[in-house]
């Protein structure tokens, strides 16, 4: 994904009133992991990466760090992720460029750290050889430590293939490349966040949100009615018409972990209303559909964690 960025960027003459210029996409990564590290959808050979590439002048690195890392606290706070584990990694022994942009590079990264707030640890000598890097770490249920999101610097790739742009003094020069990714592999994010949750998932991200029950086939009809104005809204919706004891079909469900179940029998059916139990056996009572649509949007609005 690197190169075909590249390409991008030298597709027209770039200007530095043009930088710093950034792409990204989900891409498709491979890497041979040794079969022995293999680890579920936590360390695999074929992954998802949300790959993104800034270029940029040196002067700019520092900014644009911050503005990234800004925005991935952001995002991880919306998937309930607040404790992250920054790491610096700086120049190893075998490296290109000047001391001086490895310097400049170097502390434009702590310094973007420090600007965030973000207490950090600097793993020396851990760089690639074309520039340093921060790692945005989490840990899973077992505190296991697994790299997410990245920010690596790199004054080698736009040299090779040969990426430039024309500086405010006319003359040609070479961006900086920056590598970011905020979630970083897919799989591994989604993994940490089953085992983080326990499978609960909150409304806003389950599979299934709702859940909707008939006692007897006598409500049938208005629940498929019921379950259909919820799908109309949006809403990710099952339903289950099953000829099953309701307790039955609350246990299977509650199993799952759908955040919220709607039982709905004759006393409901004749009101117009839904019996609604939120995810851990909260009874929340009976409630017109408008009065649980209006809650529930509300949730996946504020990406509440019910």
């Amino acid at each position: 994904n690197c190169p075909g960025h590249i390409l991008i960027f030298k597709q027209g003459i770039k200007s530095y009133r043009d930088l710093p210029l950034r792409y990204g996409e989900f891409g498709n990564c491979h890497r041979n992991e040794p079969s022995g590290g293999l680890h579920g959808i936590m360390r695999v050979r074929g992954f998802t990466q949300d790959d993104g590439h800034i270029f940029c002048t040196e002067d700019q690195i520092l900014s644009e760090c911050v503005a990234y890392t800004t925005l991935l606290q952001k995002v991880y706070a919306d998937f309930g992720f607040k404790n992250i584990i920054y790491k610096i990694a700086t120049r190893p022994e075998k490296r290109i460029g000047s001391e001086e942009s490895w310097d400049k590079a170097e502390h434009a990264l702590i310094e973007s750290l420090r600007a965030s707030g973000c207490e950090y640890e600097i793993t020396a000598g851990e760089g690639a050889f074309y520039g340093p890097k921060i790692e945005y770490t989490l840990k899973d249920a077992l505190g296991r430590q697994w790299q997410c999101g990245t920010m690596q610097v790199d004054f080698f790739m736009t040299e090779r293939l040969d990426a430039e742009y024309v500086g405010e003094d006319g003359a040609r020069h070479r961006p900086v490349m920056l590598h970011r990714a905020i979630v970083g592999s897919l799989e591994r994010f989604i993994g940490i966040l089953i085992e983080e949750s326990a499978g609960a998932l909150p409304a806003w991200l389950a599979p299934v949100q709702i859940a909707v029950l008939n006692i007897t086939d006598a409500q049938a009809e208005y629940c498929k009615t019921v379950a259909k104005t919820l799908q109309n809204q949006g809403l990710r919706v099952k339903l289950d018409l099953r000829n099953e004891k309701i307790t039955l079909k609350i246990r299977e469900h509650s199993m799952q972990k759908l955040p919220y179940l709607l039982v709905i029998g004759d006393k409901e059916m004749a009101a117009g209303a839904v019996a609604v139990r939120a995810r851990g056996g909260q009874d929340l009572g009976a409630m017109s559909l408008d009065a649980f649509v209006q809650k529930i949007t509300a949730d996946i609005a504020s990406k509440s964690s019910v």
